[in-house]
Protein backbone atom coordinates (compact mmCIF):
# COMPACT_ATOMS: atom_id res chain seq x y z
CA UNK A 1 0.00 0.00 0.00
CA UNK A 2 1.03 3.40 -1.09
CA UNK A 3 1.16 6.09 1.58
CA UNK A 4 0.59 9.86 0.89
CA UNK A 5 2.37 12.50 1.87
CA UNK A 6 -0.92 14.11 3.03
CA UNK A 7 -2.75 11.27 4.25
CA UNK A 8 -6.20 13.47 5.18
CA UNK A 9 -9.58 13.60 2.66
CA UNK A 10 -10.22 17.24 2.08
CA UNK A 11 -13.38 16.26 4.49
CA UNK A 12 -14.08 13.62 6.74
CA UNK A 13 -17.75 13.09 6.24
CA UNK A 14 -19.75 12.82 9.99
CA UNK A 15 -22.05 10.17 10.55
CA UNK A 16 -23.04 8.15 13.53
CA UNK A 17 -23.02 4.08 13.40
CA UNK A 18 -25.78 2.30 14.82
CA UNK A 19 -23.61 -0.72 15.97
CA UNK A 20 -26.35 -2.75 18.35
CA UNK A 21 -25.38 -6.10 18.32
CA UNK A 22 -22.29 -5.62 15.50
CA UNK A 23 -19.61 -7.37 16.27
CA UNK A 24 -16.66 -5.08 16.55
CA UNK A 25 -12.97 -5.49 17.43
CA UNK A 26 -10.53 -3.48 19.30
CA UNK A 27 -6.45 -4.36 18.48
CA UNK A 28 -4.26 -2.65 21.68
CA UNK A 29 -2.36 -4.02 24.45
CA UNK A 30 -3.47 -4.86 27.65
CA UNK A 31 -2.28 -1.93 29.42
CA UNK A 32 -3.50 0.60 26.43
CA UNK A 33 -5.84 3.25 27.70
CA UNK A 34 -6.96 4.61 24.75
CA UNK A 35 -7.91 0.94 23.15
CA UNK A 36 -9.77 0.61 27.01
CA UNK A 37 -11.53 3.63 26.11
CA UNK A 38 -12.75 2.81 22.86
CA UNK A 39 -13.82 -0.69 23.52
CA UNK A 40 -16.00 0.47 26.47
CA UNK A 41 -17.39 3.14 24.22
CA UNK A 42 -18.32 0.44 21.35
CA UNK A 43 -20.16 -1.61 24.00
CA UNK A 44 -21.86 1.30 25.39
CA UNK A 45 -23.07 1.67 22.02
CA UNK A 46 -24.70 -2.19 22.47
CA UNK A 47 -21.50 -3.51 20.27
CA UNK A 48 -20.56 -6.94 20.23
CA UNK A 49 -17.15 -5.87 21.64
CA UNK A 50 -13.90 -8.64 21.07
CA UNK A 51 -10.29 -7.20 22.40
CA UNK A 52 -6.94 -8.36 20.98
CA UNK A 53 -4.54 -7.51 23.46
CA UNK A 54 -1.41 -8.56 21.32
CA UNK A 55 -1.65 -7.56 17.94
CA UNK A 56 1.21 -10.02 16.83
CA UNK A 57 -0.94 -13.04 17.41
CA UNK A 58 -3.83 -11.43 15.50
CA UNK A 59 -5.09 -13.97 12.58
CA UNK A 60 -7.37 -13.00 9.65
CA UNK A 61 -10.09 -14.98 11.12
CA UNK A 62 -10.33 -12.71 14.38
CA UNK A 63 -11.61 -9.99 11.77
CA UNK A 64 -13.70 -12.36 9.20
CA UNK A 65 -17.27 -11.23 10.44
CA UNK A 66 -16.41 -7.52 11.93
CA UNK A 67 -18.23 -4.42 10.98
CA UNK A 68 -15.92 -2.03 12.40
CA UNK A 69 -12.70 -2.80 13.86
CA UNK A 70 -9.91 0.03 15.66
CA UNK A 71 -6.65 -0.60 16.09
CA UNK A 72 -4.37 1.98 18.31
CA UNK A 73 -0.81 0.48 18.02
CA UNK A 74 1.52 3.20 15.61
CA UNK A 75 2.64 0.51 13.84
CA UNK A 76 2.57 1.23 10.02
CA UNK A 77 2.97 -2.80 9.47
CA UNK A 78 -0.12 -3.68 11.51
CA UNK A 79 -2.17 -1.14 9.84
CA UNK A 80 -1.29 -1.99 6.06
CA UNK A 81 -2.28 -5.80 7.03
CA UNK A 82 -5.48 -4.60 8.36
CA UNK A 83 -6.35 -2.32 5.37
CA UNK A 84 -5.57 -4.99 3.31
CA UNK A 85 -8.32 -7.31 5.36
CA UNK A 86 -10.20 -4.71 5.40
CA UNK A 87 -10.52 -4.19 1.75
CA UNK A 88 -11.06 -7.64 1.57
CA UNK A 89 -13.49 -8.43 4.05
CA UNK A 90 -15.15 -4.96 3.85
CA UNK A 91 -15.21 -4.03 7.33
CA UNK A 92 -14.75 -0.11 8.85
CA UNK A 93 -11.04 0.72 10.22
CA UNK A 94 -9.94 3.52 12.29
CA UNK A 95 -6.27 3.56 12.89
CA UNK A 96 -5.57 5.80 15.45
CA UNK A 97 -3.15 8.44 14.59
CA UNK A 98 -2.43 6.95 11.22
CA UNK A 99 -5.79 8.18 8.95
CA UNK A 100 -3.23 6.79 5.61
CA UNK A 101 -4.91 3.14 6.78
CA UNK A 102 -8.27 3.52 8.03
CA UNK A 103 -11.51 4.60 6.61
CA UNK A 104 -13.10 6.24 10.12
CA UNK A 105 -11.65 8.74 11.67
CA UNK A 106 -12.22 9.09 15.46
CA UNK A 107 -14.39 12.14 16.92
CA UNK A 108 -13.61 13.15 20.11
CA UNK A 109 -17.33 12.85 22.13
CA UNK A 110 -18.75 15.11 24.73
CA UNK A 111 -21.82 13.04 26.84
CA UNK A 112 -23.79 14.82 28.66
CA UNK A 113 -26.98 13.13 29.82
CA UNK A 114 -28.80 11.63 26.69
CA UNK A 115 -26.73 14.89 24.47
CA UNK A 116 -23.41 13.47 22.43
CA UNK A 117 -21.33 16.31 21.40
CA UNK A 118 -18.99 15.32 18.39
CA UNK A 119 -15.74 17.17 17.73
CA UNK A 120 -13.59 16.90 14.84
CA UNK A 121 -10.51 18.91 13.03
CA UNK A 122 -11.12 16.54 10.13
CA UNK A 123 -7.82 15.10 11.58
CA UNK A 124 -5.42 17.79 11.22
CA UNK A 125 -5.18 18.75 14.99
CA UNK A 126 -6.32 16.37 17.58
CA UNK A 127 -4.88 18.99 20.15
CA UNK A 128 -7.66 21.66 18.32
CA UNK A 129 -10.60 18.85 18.71
CA UNK A 130 -9.29 18.28 22.66
CA UNK A 131 -9.41 21.46 23.62
CA UNK A 132 -12.85 21.97 22.06
CA UNK A 133 -14.14 19.32 23.88
CA UNK A 134 -12.93 20.38 27.30
CA UNK A 135 -14.99 23.69 26.29
CA UNK A 136 -17.98 21.92 25.70
CA UNK A 137 -17.77 19.71 28.76
CA UNK A 138 -17.08 22.75 30.74
CA UNK A 139 -20.23 24.37 29.45
CA UNK A 140 -22.76 21.17 29.44
CA UNK A 141 -22.35 19.98 33.33
CA UNK A 142 -24.61 18.89 35.90
CA UNK A 143 -26.73 22.06 35.51
CA UNK A 144 -27.43 21.48 31.23
CA UNK A 145 -28.53 17.43 32.26
CA UNK A 146 -30.69 18.61 34.65
CA UNK A 147 -32.08 21.15 31.74
CA UNK A 148 -32.54 18.36 29.27
CA UNK A 149 -34.48 15.80 32.01
CA UNK A 150 -36.56 18.09 32.50
CA UNK A 151 -37.12 18.96 28.59
CA UNK A 152 -37.64 15.23 28.20
CA UNK A 153 -40.47 15.50 31.18
CA UNK A 154 -42.10 18.24 29.08
CA UNK A 155 -41.95 16.71 25.71
CA UNK A 156 -43.66 13.59 27.38
CA UNK A 157 -46.51 15.76 28.47
CA UNK A 158 -46.79 17.46 25.06
CA UNK A 159 -47.48 14.06 23.71
CA UNK A 160 -51.03 14.59 25.10
CA UNK A 161 -52.04 17.46 22.89
CA UNK A 162 -53.65 16.03 20.01
CA UNK A 163 -52.27 18.38 16.98
CA UNK A 164 -48.65 18.12 15.71
CA UNK A 165 -48.16 21.58 15.38
CA UNK A 166 -49.26 22.60 18.70
CA UNK A 167 -46.94 19.65 20.20
CA UNK A 168 -43.88 21.59 17.81
CA UNK A 169 -45.13 24.67 19.31
CA UNK A 170 -44.97 23.68 23.06
CA UNK A 171 -41.45 22.09 22.19
CA UNK A 172 -40.50 25.57 20.81
CA UNK A 173 -41.28 27.24 23.90
CA UNK A 174 -39.27 24.98 25.95
CA UNK A 175 -36.24 25.73 24.52
CA UNK A 176 -36.79 29.52 24.57
CA UNK A 177 -34.12 31.49 26.46
CA UNK A 178 -31.67 28.91 26.43
CA UNK A 179 -28.35 30.13 23.90
CA UNK A 180 -25.26 29.70 24.00
CA UNK A 181 -22.20 31.89 23.40
CA UNK A 182 -18.75 30.88 21.92
CA UNK A 183 -15.55 32.57 22.08
CA UNK A 184 -12.54 31.38 19.72
CA UNK A 185 -8.95 32.55 20.80
CA UNK A 186 -6.26 31.91 18.47
CA UNK A 187 -2.40 31.62 18.88
CA UNK A 188 -0.15 35.01 18.64
CA UNK A 189 1.73 33.27 15.68
CA UNK A 190 -1.55 32.32 13.24
CA UNK A 191 -2.64 36.44 14.73
CA UNK A 192 0.75 37.78 13.29
CA UNK A 193 0.21 35.14 10.22
CA UNK A 194 -3.34 36.79 9.47
CA UNK A 195 -2.30 40.46 10.01
CA UNK A 196 0.85 40.23 7.61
Amino acid sequence: MHVKEDPLPPAFFPVGLNLEGRSCVVIGLENDREAAEKARALEEAGADVRRIVDPKELREEDLSNAFFVISTPHDAELSARLRTLAEKDRFLLCCIDQPAYGFVAMQATVKAGPARFTISSGGVSPAVSRRWREAIEAATGAKFVRFLQALRRQRNRNRSLADPEARKRAGRRAADGFSVKVDVRYPQWFEEMENE
